[in-house]
């Protein structure tokens, strides 16, 4: 897959593609419909597929202080893009200027003269151009102008994730924000992840006896609820199996929040330094305080036996 980023970096020579345009943080299985559906119908007209998303989130340039926490980072929604099929990645760093660009002008500027575009795919309340003011039935219009048709793929997945709400990028980090581990992953349709570099902490773990990878998550990121998860370390092209403990470590009066994974059974790992991916599978238990430290071991033993078996049993299905 190609990736681009900017205008400036799409071939002079680029043909007819079939584009769709979005945030598409953590391409969740409603994304998915939209991507798959452009790659489908750019294959069938013969031409590439191109997905156009920005950088930073708009809303942190349009509302400063506000950019969501991001369900996946941009290398790895190229990645997801990349498994379903798309040619190519634009990613338009969006700036104060560019967030004034008319619905007219994003479509003559991007689509018409660099994209050449041949089809547009995107959901029913698709919005686009300064304030928001180019919607469907204007993309529409300016398709019959400048000779694309634009393709409308409904969106909304539903299931028993937020009590049956429409699936979105909103829900999903509303559910991760309250551990519902469960819920996300059904939309997201795989474990949530986060990543980072493994930086030293106060190296308690190692003195218990389950030395953990302390993970500098990177900017914005949507971390889980405080709590014990069980899930996966990745790190130098290996999947190991893991208790993760997100929050503030109270029974040694912490106040930063970490993301800690203890990667099980696995003895003399040496990741300081390493950029890690860590992926929650299931909630174990909640944030806790215990009146010793014989205690404290007790249930990171249960921790470390309940991960296992929930991993175990999730890799059996």
């Amino acid at each position: 897959m190609q990736r681009w980023r900017g205008l400036e970096d799409i071939p002079e020579d680029w043909g007819r593609s079939v584009v769709t345009i979005g945030s598409y943080d953590g391409v969740h299985r409603g994304h998915q419909l939209i991507i798959r559906h452009a790659v489908d119908r750019a294959r069938e007209l013969g031409v590439p597929s191109v997905v156009v998303t920005f950088d930073p989130h708009p809303s942190e340039v349009v509302r400063p202080g506000s950019h969501p926490p991001l369900l996946a980072p941009h290398h790895r929604r190229a990645e997801l893009m990349a498994e379903l099929g798309v040619d190519a990645l634009l990613i338009l760093p969006f700036t104060t200027e560019f967030s004034k660009l008319s619905p007219a002008d994003f479509v003559a500027k991007v689509l018409v003269d660099k994209l050449r575009a041949k089809a547009v795919v995107e959901g029913p309340n698709f919005r686009f151009g300064h304030k928001a003011a180019g919607d469907v039935g204007f993309l529409r219009e300016q398709g019959r102008t400048y000779d694309f048709e634009v393709e409308v793929v409904d969106l909304y997945v539903t299931g028993d994730a937020g009590g049956g709400e429409p699936f979105s990028s909103t829900l999903t980090r509303r559910l991760i924000a309250d551990g519902d581990i469960q819920g996300a992953r059904e939309i997201l349709g795989r474990p949530h992840r986060v990543e980072g570099v493994v930086v030293r902490g106060a190296q308690r773990g190692r003195e218990l006896g389950f030395p953990t990878a302390n993970v500098e998550t990177l900017p914005h990121t949507a971390i889980p609820a405080d709590g014990v998860y069980a899930g996966w370390l990745h790190a130098q092209g290996e999947i190991m199996p893991a208790a993760i403990s997100v929050g503030t470590n109270p029974q040694f009066d912490g106040t930063e929040r970490t993301v800690e994974a203890y990667a099980i059974d696995r003895i003399g790992l040496d990741l300081y330094g390493l950029h890690v991916a860590v992926d929650f599978l299931a909630f174990v238990r909640g944030q806790a305080r215990f009146d010793s430290i014989d205690e404290l071991l007790v249930a990171i033993r249960d921790d470390v036996k309940r991960s296992r078996e929930l991993i175990e049993a999730y890799e059996g299905e």
